[in-house]
């Protein structure tokens, strides 16, 4: 991060930094860490407490108000019962919440410590939100936000980087040194899940009829068909860091990372292979949007790639 993210900056200012020529509908150009998709919109956040907002699946961009400035990595929305309400997570212990569909945000809580960081973020409903971040760090709140617990869910202070719902109601976390973790109660409770890998893991895709994706580190990927109980690793084609999952309304299953090139499967998680489309940089985050097209964020930025 370059010395402007700790300073004051003015809207203006802050545009400029960003990359931004030309006025605020042009989509950022600097680091875009996460995002969801909200109805027929879409909410990015990213570097310097960036949070931009599209109404026309991507092509162009606003400037959400809120005096963020610390890196945001996280963002999510109850968008099945309460679309408007969504929070965002970051670094110095931050986090923010919005109850206008990501027009204007609010600090809803700062940790003691400005050491932590929160790496993602997880809205159950509009009452039950759960963070999770580096060196095992776990908050949750049952009332919107109101008051947030910290617990300790995983014997290690690994880093916990995602944490993710499945469409049956399990969650899962991933995180440092094979941390995987599922709960059956919306979280009150989590049990590990045994794989056959020590590196780190960057999210569990849910598919379907129990099965999911466990991706990390030099391309490992590890697929389950029975809720994490027994794992089976997939051969990718290149070995690179991956990063991000998404599965598309129309079955395929499409990967990337730390690599420019994009990966998909056709055949639920058993095989992979490279797009022709791929992406201008690193990614860290894959959406598809409203209409069927895939947005990549990262080093980039926001691009739109073409629905595989």
């Amino acid at each position: 991060m370059s010395f402007l993210s700790t300073l004051r900056l003015s809207p203006i200012l802050f545009l400029a930094a960003f990359g931004w020529a030309g006025g605020a509908d042009r989509p950022a150009s600097a680091l875009l860490l996460d995002g969801a998709v909200v109805g027929s919109e879409v909410i990015v956040v990213g570097e310097r407490g960036a949070i931009l907002r599209s109404e026309d699946n991507g092509r162009s961009w606003q400037f959400a108000a809120g005096p963020a400035r610390a890196t945001l990595t996280g963002v999510s929305f109850a968008t099945l019962t309460a679309p408007r309400h969504g929070w965002a997570v970051g670094h110095d212990a931050q986090i923010w919440a919005t109850t206008d569909a990501g027009r204007t945000w609010a600090k809803q809580y700062q940790g003691e410590s400005l050491a932590d960081s929160f790496l993602d973020v997880l809205a159950l409903d509009a009452q039950r939100v759960i963070a999770v971040g580096a060196y095992g760090v776990y908050l949750s709140t049952s009332n919107g936000g109101a008051t947030w617990t910290k617990r300790t869910i995983a014997a290690d202070d690994f880093h916990l980087n995602r944490i993710t719902r499945g469409p049956g109601g399990l969650l899962y976390v991933a995180g440092e040194r094979g941390t995987l973790l599922r709960s059956t109660d919306s979280g009150a409770t989590w049990t590990p899940l045994t794989v056959a890998y020590t590196g780190s893991f960057y999210g569990v895709l849910p598919l379907e009829r129990g099965a999911l994706l466990a991706y990390g580190l030099r391309g490992h990927v590890f697929r389950s068909e029975d809720d994490g109980r027994t794992w089976q690793q997939v051969q990718m084609p290149e070995p690179v860091l991956i990063a991000s999952g998404v599965k598309l309304k129309g079955d395929a299953v499409v990967l990337a990372g730390q690599s420019r090139a994009l990966w998909v499967s056709r055949d639920v998680g058993r095989t992979f292979a490279t797009l022709a489309d791929a992406a201008p940089a690193g990614v860290a985050e894959l959406l598809e949007l409203p209409d069927g097209n895939l947005l990549a964020l990262g080093e980039a930025g926001a691009t739109i790639i073409p629905k595989p």
